[in-house]
């Protein structure tokens, strides 16, 4: 009788989540309550949850906090999947869509036009956006240790494979350099984003930036998923054999900057994402339909191409390039090759088999 009392008090405590008490061992898809629409269609926030059967860190990793994003969704439609997750030590927490308004409609922001990424932490009696905001930060951060918040670029917009962090902070440093992405940008804080409110909270969270709006990009949602994967194994969610690391490793940027259009017209390029960039290079140019007048665009500081407009199309001052500032780029375009070699190489291959 004393052996089992000693054995109840050290079992791992049930995951609690809106009205849902989780048991070690088990997972559960949650719906948590967010407002009603016009019809009295109630919406929910979704959430699922895999409670190891051993302590460990707990990990949201979320998607579509701008609603047109996708490939994140997709991205945690196949870690939900994996079979290493039955031997998980800590707790899952898997949130595909944040913003589900947005996500239905096809658009970034919230029916009120508000951007849920400028909205946190929130309020549980502001706009829809700030209480939205609220509710995830009450469920789903405010109940974790570490975090990974899933993106793409905007509509019209690719972005590079790229993780993005406060590199100050060595634990966001180390978690990036797991997740093996070609660049990690060290990205300043921005007021309302849900990286910073994490951050005040003292939950490290990387962002990871891939792909376009709209749209699903294969090799974005499998450096995706093999990244987080990564940072499970390094924090200890999947074992304690550390994953392998890159011949070469990620190459960090201390920061980045657009290049915009001098002035309207169509826009002549060639250059892919990845590209190394030299400074005063010439990355393009803006004509008038007519052909009688040509404006070349140069780049102001050497770097690699992380950003680009799909939009032939521009007015004066839009993005066209988003450059990252790296020491040395030569070692920042063999990272890049590397990438794509890796990628090129495993596509058919399971993304737990890469460590």
């Amino acid at each position: 009788m004393a052996k089992d009392k000693v054995k109840k008090s050290k079992a791992r405590k049930p995951f609690e989540i809106g009205d849902l008490s989780i048991l070690p061992g088990n997972r559960q898809t949650v719906d948590l309550p967010i407002s009603l629409l016009y019809d009295h269609t109630p919406m929910t926030l979704t959430a699922h949850v895999v409670h190891g059967h051993r302590p460990g860190p707990r990990l949201f990793v979320c998607a579509a906090v701008h609603g047109d994003e996708l490939n994140g969704v997709e991205i945690i439609r196949r870690l939900i999947q994996q079979s290493r997750l039955s031997h998980l030590r800590g707790t899952l927490i898997a949130v595909p869509i944040v913003n589900v308004y947005g996500f239905i409609g096809n658009t970034r922001y919230l029916p009120d036009r508000r951007d849920l990424n400028r909205s946190f932490p929130g309020s549980i009696t502001g706009s829809l956006a700030s209480q939205l905001a609220h509710v995830f930060m009450g469920e789903v951060v405010g109940r974790c240790t570490h975090g990974i918040d899933l993106h793409t670029g905007a509509i019209h917009r690719t972005n590079f494979p790229q993780v993005r962090g406060d590199l100050s902070n060595p634990e966001v440093e180390d978690l990036a350099k797991a997740f093996s992405a070609p660049i990690i940008l060290n990205a300043a804080f921005r007021d309302g984003s849900l990286r910073k409110s994490a951050m005040e909270l003292d939950v490290p969270i990387l962002v990871y930036e891939a792909g376009e709006a709209l749209r699903l990009d294969e090799a974005s949602i499998q450096v995706g998923l093999k990244g987080i994967m990564r940072v499970m194994q390094t924090l200890g969610m999947l074992g304690t054999r550390p994953p392998r690391p890159s011949r070469i490793g990620p190459v960090v940027a201390s920061s980045s900057y657009w290049v915009r259009a001098p002035e309207g017209g169509i826009v002549r390029s060639t250059l892919a994402s990845g590209a190394r960039i030299a400074a005063g290079q010439i990355l393009g140019g803006i004509a008038d339909p007519y052909g009688s007048r040509e404006v070349e665009i140069t780049a102001q500081d050497a770097g690699v191409l992380i950003g680009k407009t799909n939009l032939p199309v521009v007015y004066q001052g839009d993005g066209l390039f988003h450059i990252a500032r790296v020491s040395d780029a030569k070692v920042a375009q063999q990272a890049v090759e590397q990438f794509r070699d890796e990628f090129d190489s495993s596509e058919d291959t399971d993304p737990l088999d890469q460590d």
